[in-house]
């Protein structure tokens, strides 16, 4: 297949302080250097702690946020090099769909507007031929055209991640970023959603990064995985690999998390102690090494390179040298 979004060396560094009277500047990295790349018509999965920069990761690959350093290509283009024109250009092929459909839609409009926003930006629509487009939308979401004057305030929260998922294929993108947009959902309709967002691959040839901390979501609609702790990836690998044979101390504690539904099998759960570093002050050597159960000396000294450690599977640990 070929690759539709390459990430490459990329950085974000948020600062909080200026340095004021020669004091030295502070930054959270978010983001500190992480590379990998996305085949058309696949779903990878970004996944780890709260905090560790998948929503980042997400937002600076489209370049909602600037980053401080690295390169995305969307197929042959570096979008960081784009002047503004070519940018608006290029994003009509890629979309975002939210965690909370609550706050992604205005709620002073309705779904007709909501849903033809990107449309009236974006393409020459108008009157009955724009209205025809947003009930085709709707009606590829599970939703009707009684829907589209009411607002917001009028929806589930399972049916207003609906109206947000018709938003992002208005232009018909290849490409879109799912930012945990099941979590804010009750369980019931999760899979609903989850069953929408894997039919409409299927049905329109869509190319997924899928972050969430639900690893039982993540392992059901994932083709890879990539595992992130404090701004770097420490696994990724096809989805089966992950979760039958994690190579990373850290990667054998998320998974260890999961539930197990067989009574018969293992549920030994890793606890992992001390808390997670300050993304400002990242300790030295391997991110991970401070909460680490099989720490050695080097951990502390050197950080460890991502390396192949079977087939498509890298992690990033003194264990696999």
């Amino acid at each position: 297949m070929d690759t539709l979004l390459r990430v490459d060396h990329l950085k974000k560094y948020f600062p909080i302080s200026h340095g004021f009277f020669g004091g030295k500047k502070l930054f959270v990295r978010a983001i500190d250097d992480i590379s990998f790349e996305i085949k058309k018509g696949e779903t990878v999965g970004l996944v780890g702690e709260s905090g560790c920069g998948k929503s980042t990761v997400g937002r600076t690959a489209l370049r909602l946020i600037e980053p401080t350093d690295g390169k995305v290509f969307f197929g042959s283009e570096d979008i960081f090099q784009l002047d503004r024109e070519h940018l608006r250009a290029i994003r009509r092929g890629m979309a975002i769909i939210f965690q909370d459909p609550y706050s992604s839609i205005n709620p002073r409009m309705q779904v007709l507007d909501i849903v033809a926003e990107p449309l009236r930006t974006h393409t020459s629509l108008k009157g009955v031929a724009l209205r025809d487009r947003v009930f085709e939308l709707l009606e590829h979401v599970g939703l009707g055209e009684e829907h589209v004057n009411r607002y917001s305030h009028e929806f589930s929260g399972g049916q207003r991640q609906r109206i947000s998922i018709a938003r992002a294929l208005a232009l018909n993108p290849s490409f879109l970023i799912l930012d945990e947009p099941t979590s804010a959902l009750d369980v019931s309709v999760q899979a609903q959603v989850l069953n929408l967002i894997a039919d409409l691959q299927k049905e329109l040839n869509l190319t997924y990064l899928f972050i969430s901390h639900n690893l039982a979501v993540v392992e059901h609609i994932s083709h890879r995985v990539v595992i992130m702790y404090l701004g770097k990836i420490v696994e990724m690998g096809h989805t089966r690999q992950i979760f039958s044979s994690p190579r990373h101390p850290y990667s054998e504690a998320l998974l260890s998390a999961i539930p197990k539904p067989d009574i018969d099998e293992d549920d030994t759960q890793i606890l992992l102690k001390g808390d997670v570093p300050s993304p400002v002050h990242i300790p030295s050597g391997c991110n991970f090494h401070t909460r680490c159960p099989r720490a050695q000396e080097v951990c502390t000294m050197s950080k460890p390179e991502l390396c192949e450690v079977e087939k498509d599977h890298f992690v990033a640990c003194h264990l696999h040298r």
